[in-house]
């Protein structure tokens, strides 16, 4: 058995500090909240406050220099403010700073208000006339109704959740029946079980005398697998009708809203808009970059803690209480100053990372042509920047950018490269811009399958595999031949 022995070992280590982690969660935040984040820095820590700092940073970087040389001549060790002072101890009155008003709080952001699309179907239960059972169940329905107004749940399953929820006993059958009623309600659709449940319940509110509402109740009755795979001519002789009454119907087919839930009021979903961390504008045939003027807010250490630095300083009796209470106020401005340079240096990364940006896809940004778009991975701006990869993933993937046509994520100007047969390197999403345009000008009736496709593409000069093809038409979300074809 061997024995066992100490032995020393020296390691080399890289470790983040907390300024620079805190800059790194800083550059994900979007420009839209930053300014909450902000604020909530100031709540956390009353010596940063906003606007322009009205007295010199050199008297204050003098009495800063005079507490240092205080704080070395105390006879006392220097103590670990964290064992005996922390944020907690600092009255609530604190957190808010000196320049707080209590009318602040009495500011209030106004918010649209709508009916959600369950608040519409509860307002047309409460027009019916149902038993005090048959009301609960009808809420336990609408309730289990998803954001497309689908009914995904089993009658099984809302018959258990009944039960133990709200100590109901229904059976299927009750359950079935107050299903059909709830499927009578407006948007046409909602409560179906699937999509063919759902095209049926509207289909079937419209004139069936129409002949072609007829044709079109009984394709989505008997021959639904047919039409969602277009095998028409299959349809045709199933149903005996020509291939113009079949387009016929197909047409008011299509009407139809398959997510009948989806396009009412707020779908009780979060929109979500997109603010711009930059802009790019064409001036003098050149452009000009601009960073949005919500990531540069001004902040400056508050006068009121410097203030208490210098009564300090000039005090003649410094007991160890004043040296305790200086010691934190000490604290929240270099805490205060840590975030104003990590605001500052996230400025300077975003615009750096852009500029960058913008000069190598200089030719994109002035013609807005997709397949000028140079191939560009992150080392490319990495290595441009002399930035970390994992800086320029961080803005990349969270950082849009306004230009004369459009607004665009920044991670869109990022692609692999393809060696084309002339030995010219170009961007796969040129390619993908080829591939579609070859795709929209095909002939719908015999649309091209990817290995037709695929020599469109080879004969335009792009060497390129037919699985490749096929990965990049569904990163297009085109659907297959078969799919895209047309009567």
């Amino acid at each position: 058995m061997a024995a066992m022995r100490q032995t020393q070992q020296q390691k080399m280590l890289q470790k983040l500090s907390p300024q620079q982690i805190q800059l790194m969660k800083l550059l994900q935040v979007p420009t839209a909240n930053l300014e909450e984040r902000v604020k909530e820095e100031i709540e956390d820590n009353p010596a940063l406050d906003y606007g322009e700092e009205e007295e010199k940073e050199d008297e204050f970087a003098d009495d800063n220099e005079n507490i240092e040389d205080d704080s070395t001549n105390e006879e006392q060790d220097e103590l670990d403010l964290s064992d005996y002072l922390g944020d907690d101890e600092i009255p609530d009155y604190k957190v808010r700073g000196e320049k707080y008003s209590g009318e602040e709080e009495e500011k209030t952001i106004p918010v649209r208000v709508e009916n959600t699309f369950h608040d519409h179907l509860e307002t047309q239960l409460s027009l019916l006339q149902l038993s005090n059972k048959e009301t609960k169940i009808a809420r336990q329905i609408v309730g289990s109704l998803d954001d497309a107004g689908y009914l995904r749940r089993a009658p099984e399953s809302i018959s258990d959740d009944l039960a133990f929820t709200g100590n109901v006993n229904a059976d299927i059958e009750e359950i079935k029946e107050v299903i059909k009623k709830v499927q009578e309600f407006d948007p046409p659709g909602i409560g179906a079980k699937d999509l063919q449940e759902c095209l049926l319940i509207q289909i079937r509110r419209k004139d069936q005398d129409d002949p072609i509402v007829k044709a079109a109740t009984k394709i989505l009755e008997n021959q639904f697998d047919a039409f969602s795979k277009k095998h028409y001519q299959k349809i045709c002789k199933s149903l005996n009708i020509s291939r113009e009454e079949l387009k016929e119907a197909i047409d008011e087919i299509i009407k139809l809203n398959p997510r009948p839930g989806g396009n009412y009021g707020s779908v009780n979903k979060a929109k979500s808009y997109v603010v711009p961390d930059f802009f790019i504008i064409m001036k003098n045939g050149a452009l000009d970059l601009t960073l949005n003027s919500m990531n540069a807010p001004e902040l400056h250490v508050s006068g009121s803690y410097k203030e208490m630095l210098k009564a300090y300083d000039e005090s003649k009796k410094k007991d160890r209480q004043k040296k305790e209470a200086v010691m934190f106020i000490k604290q929240k401005i270099d805490a205060a100053k840590w975030f104003i340079d990590a605001i500052k240096q996230r400025q300077h990364t975003l615009l750096s990372t852009m500029e960058t940006i913008m000069n190598y896809q200089e030719e994109f940004f002035l013609t807005n042509d997709e397949t000028s778009l140079k191939p560009m991975i992150l080392k490319d701006i990495a290595d441009r920047t002399g930035l970390d990869i994992s800086t320029i993933s961080r803005v990349a993937n969270s950082k849009y950018v306004q230009t004369e046509y459009g607004i665009y994520k920044l991670k869109y100007f990022f692609s692999e490269s393809l060696t084309k047969e002339s030995g010219e390197e170009v961007s796969t999403r040129e390619v993908k811009k080829v591939l579609q345009d070859i795709v929209d000008d095909e002939n719908k009736k015999k649309p091209l399958s990817d290995e037709r496709l695929t020599k469109k593409l080879k004969e335009k000069g792009y060497k390129i595999a037919r699985r490749t093809v096929a990965k990049y038409r569904e990163q297009l979300e085109i659907p297959v031949a078969r799919l895209r074809k047309e009567l």
